[in-house]
């Protein structure tokens, strides 16, 4: 569901600016200038934004709320992507090939998101000064930041992978449910649950 202006705060404003800030420099007017090509949305709890085969049109930052990115593989989800404020969010292949998208995208909170079409976005990057860099800088944090979920499920052992995302982003434990953070980090159900109680327990 689309926002209408008189619904955003200054507070959501801000956040947007903020975030946007962690990709490059903008001041006031330069997010006032981004922003006549952007879209508030907002979605309920568990609302499937973008279905598996449609094409996504969006690419979204979290103001508000969560999203998970997911897959089926053999009749079963395994989640991608745990999205909070801040964070971007998108089917990126289909987004940027123009194609049926291979991933489901579901909201877990209600979600506030700041979003640019691909028309949108083709327009600002040829129009806005600063728009190229700026969507190059998004994508290029996009990347790295997989390439560093690779590296560490593939260095670190099972117990290691479950301490170092519990201790960067303990809140998410009280935020999500536990099958859908198991399934993120790729481990076993009743593992989590025992690494989940040995790290109450302090052992």
């Amino acid at each position: 569901m689309k926002l209408q202006a008189s619904n955003i705060t200054m507070a959501d404003m801000e956040k947007a600016l903020n975030y946007m800030r962690a990709f490059m420099p903008l001041t006031v007017g330069d997010m006032e200038a981004l922003l006549q090509y952007c879209e508030w949305r907002y979605f309920d709890k568990r609302k499937i934004i973008v279905k598996e085969g449609e094409v996504d049109n969006y690419l979204s930052i979290i103001i508000k709320g969560m999203v998970r990115k997911y897959i089926v593989v053999r009749k079963s989800d395994q989640t991608l992507q745990l999205a909070t404020e801040g964070h971007i969010i998108q089917s990126e292949i289909s987004f940027l090939t123009r194609t049926p998208s291979i991933v489901t995208l579901q909201t877990l909170e209600p979600t506030t998101m700041l979003s640019l079409s691909y028309d949108k976005m083709q327009e600002a990057l040829e129009k806005m000064p600063g728009g190229e860099r700026l969507g190059r800088m998004i994508l290029t944090n996009m990347y790295i930041k997989k390439d560093e979920r690779r590296f560490a499920r593939a260095s670190m052992s099972v117990r290691q992978l479950f301490t170092d995302y519990i201790e960067k982003h303990p809140h998410m434990l009280q935020r999500i449910p536990q099958k859908y953070l198991a399934s993120y980090l790729n481990i076993k159900p009743e593992t989590f649950s025992r690494l989940k109680r040995l790290a109450m327990s302090g052992k």
